[in-house]
């Protein structure tokens, strides 16, 4: 018998009541770092207008606001991407059927373990985190988790960009107002430890961030890229693409053109997220 305390929130319970209550097919949000659960509402919306059940959970402890968040940024500290990804693992265990999983960034890279597991109807990963085995390291994905990774001391602590961190990693494309604005909305402190995980995985056998990528059982894959993304740029999507490509079930990827990272929180999202409905409609 399983006695691991559960990580489960009461929102995020009362969230998988309403869709089990609902009927209607699951589809479970999975956000990045330096976001919160309330980057994915217009999502939410979008998709409970299509006929699915939107989950938005957040990580482990994640505080429920940007305030919150920006104030106790302990809080959000000392997640792994292990501890991640079996938190996201037991609410889909909750749902009726197995649920869509749509993630960016970190995001992406847990709906593809979750996947992997053979958890998913089908799933979209956005700018996707890399996996063991993804080998390109392009200087601006560097550039872009250097604020973490320069101070070996952030593996344990949860570390904030500065605006023009985060106007460079996420902002790229925005003109100056829609990347303060979405700075003041959305931006919280993020958790290093995935970030060192992510920078070993390729030297660490035993490491957390892989995706068994052969699984039968993972279901149909969208990789969706933004074609000037900083932080996980085409070539980092593209190589995950090639890992996944040979799995028996369909693997697909896009390419969007003169998007950054921020292509689901930014004027855009709507496009992005219509090219992500239309993939998993014809599954779910």
């Amino acid at each position: 018998m399983d006695t691991t305390p559960s990580t489960i929130l009461d929102y995020e319970k009362q969230q998988a009541r309403l869709a089990n209550d609902s009927g209607r097919p699951p589809v479970l949000f999975i956000h990045g770092l330096w976001l919160l659960p309330n980057s994915w509402d217009r999502w939410a919306a979008r998709f409970e207008s299509a006929g699915f059940a939107a989950l938005t959970p957040g990580w482990p402890d994640d505080p429920r606001t940007v305030a919150e968040a920006n104030t106790h940024p302990g809080a959000l500290a000392n997640k792994t991407v292990g501890e991640v990804a079996d938190h996201f693992a037991e609410i889909a265990s909750t749902l009726h059927e197995k649920p869509v999983l749509v993630g960016h960034s970190f995001g992406g890279l847990i709906a593809q373990i979750l996947a992997g597991r053979g958890l998913a109807t089908a799933t979209v990963a956005i700018d996707p985190a890399a996996f063991r085995g993804v080998l390109p390291l392009p200087f601006s994905a560097l550039k872009s988790a250097w604020p973490v990774l320069g101070n070996p001391a952030n593996r344990a602590r949860a570390i904030p960009l500065t605006y023009d961190q985060f106007r460079y990693a996420f902002a790229n494309m925005l003109d100056e107002a829609e990347a303060k604005d979405l700075y003041d909305r959305f931006a919280v402190p993020a958790a290093g430890a995935p970030l060192f995980q992510a920078a070993a995985a390729n030297l660490n056998p035993w490491t957390e961030v892989k995706v068994d990528t052969e699984n039968p059982q993972r279901g149909p894959l969208l990789i969706i890229s933004g074609d000037d993304d900083h932080v996980v740029p085409w070539s980092v999507c593209h190589a995950a693409y090639e890992l996944q490509k040979g799995n028996p079930n369909l693997t697909e990827i896009a390419r969007i053109s003169n998007r950054g990272h921020s292509l689901t929180i930014d004027g855009g999202w709507a496009e992005v997220a219509d090219l992500s409905l239309e993939f998993v409609k014809r599954f779910a």
